[in-house]
C-alpha cells in the first residue's frame, strides 16, 4: 500500500506541471486557477459531505484557513501559472523542490530553530543547482530575460507553498483535522482569485479545446483532491519526513515529459543543474551528519 501510494504522488503530482503549461494560452491566468481551486473545493466538499467527515469550526479560527487558503491554493500558484509563460515546465518542477531549503528558513525565522550543518550544505548545493540551469543568463547578465523572470516567479510561488506548510502544521498541532483544513482553505482560495478575478475585470470565458479542459480537470481532481489526498495519507503512514522525498522525484517525472511535449533541450551546465539540486534536496532529507561517527562494536571478554 505505501509503494502505491507513494508512486501515485510521485506520478500525479510529477505530471501537473506540463498539465499548467497547458493551461497557459486565451484565458487569463488567475482565471484558470480560480476554474481548478473552485472545481476542487466544489469536489472535495462533497466527498467530504458523503463521509460526513466535514463539521463546522468557529469563525475565529478561519483567519488560518484563510491564510491557508492563499498560501496553498491562491498566490503560490499564481505565481507558477506566469513562470510557466517563461519557463519549460520541468525546470519549474526543480525549483520547485527546493521547498525543502525555504521549510527550513522559515523555521529559523518564525520557529527559532537553527539548522544544522547537513541541511545547509544541501540547501548551497540546491542553490548552485539552480544557478547552473540558468548559469547562461546570470553569465550574461541578461538580468531582464524572460527565463530569469520566470525563475524569480517560480522561487516567489514556492516560498508561498512553503509559508502554506508551516500554517498546516500550526493547524495540526491545533488539533485541526487536515483535510478538513484542507477545505476550508480552498473554499478561502478560489474565492480570493475569484473576487481578484472581477477586481482586474478578467474575462471569465473559458477555452473550449480538449487540451485546456482536459488538463483543467486533471489539475482540480487528480492533480489537487487526489493528489493531496495519497500524499497526506503517506504521511499519516510513514511519517512526513520519509514522504517528502516524493518532492525529489517530481523534476525527473516532469523534466521527462518536459522534453517530449515541450522540447526541452539538455545541455552539460543543465545536467549538471538538475544534479547539484536534487542532490541538494538528498542531503536535506536524509539524516546523514558529517559530525557522526561510525558505531563501534564492543567486544565482551569471554
Amino acid at each position: 500500500m505505501n509503494i502505491l501510494l507513494y508512486l501515485g504522488t510521485v506520478l500525479i503530482w510529477g505530471t501537473t506541471w506540463l498539465a499548467i503549461a497547458f493551461q497557459i494560452g486565451t484565458v487569463q491566468v488567475e482565471v484558470s486557477a480560480f476554474y481548478r481551486f473552485s472545481l476542487a473545493a466544489l469536489v472535495q466538499i462533497l466527498f467530504m459531505l458523503a463521509l460526513r467527515k466535514i463539521t463546522w469550526v468557529p469563525l475565529k479560527q478561519h483567519k488560518w484557513f484563510v491564510l491557508q487558503g492563499w498560501c496553498l491554493f491562491c498566490l503560490n500558484f499564481i505565481f507558477f501559472y506566469n513562470a510557466a509563460k517563461f519557463l519549460p515546465s520541468g525546470l519549474i518542477a526543480v525549483v520547485f523542490s527546493l521547498a525543502s531549503i525555504f521549510n527550513m528558513i522559515n523555521a529559523f525565522v518564525f520557529q527559532q530553530k537553527s539548522p544544522t550543518i547537513r541541511p545547509l550544505t544541501g540547501s548551497c548545493l540546491g542553490v548552485l543547482g539552480v544557478c547552473a540551469l540558468f548559469w547562461e543568463d546570470i553569465q550574461h547578465g541578461n538580468w531582464a530575460s524572460s527565463s530569469l523572470l520566470g525563475l524569480l516567479l517560480s522561487i516567489a510561488g514556492t516560498y508561498c507553498f512553503s509559508l502554506g506548510n508551516l500554517i498546516s502544521q500550526h493547524q495540526q498541532k491545533a488539533g485541526r483535522n487536515v483535510l478538513i483544513s484542507n477545505s476550508y482553505a480552498l473554499v478561502y482560495g478560489s474565492m480570493t482569485l475569484g473576487v481578484w478575478c472581477l477586481i482586474q475585470g478578467y474575462s471569465f470565458d473559458m477555452e473550449n479545446s480538449a487540451k485546456y479542459l482536459g488538463s483543467l480537470l486533471y489539475l482540480a481532481i487528480p492533480g489537487t483532491v487526489i493528489g493531496f489526498a495519497m500524499y497526506l495519507k503517506l504521511v499519516g503512514k510513514i511519517g512526513a519526513e520519509k514522504a517528502a522525498y516524493s518532492t525529489v522525484l517530481f523534476p525527473i517525472v516532469a523534466l521527462s515529459l518536459s522534453t517530449v511535449f515541450e522540447g526541452y533541450i539538455w545541455t552539460e551546465t543543465a545536467i549538471l543543474g538538475v544534479i547539484l539540486a536534487l542532490g541538494g534536496n538528498l542531503i536535506v532529507f536524509t539524516k546523514w551528519s558529517p559530525r557522526q561517527k561510525p558505531k563501534q562494536t564492543i567486544k565482551h571478554k569471554t
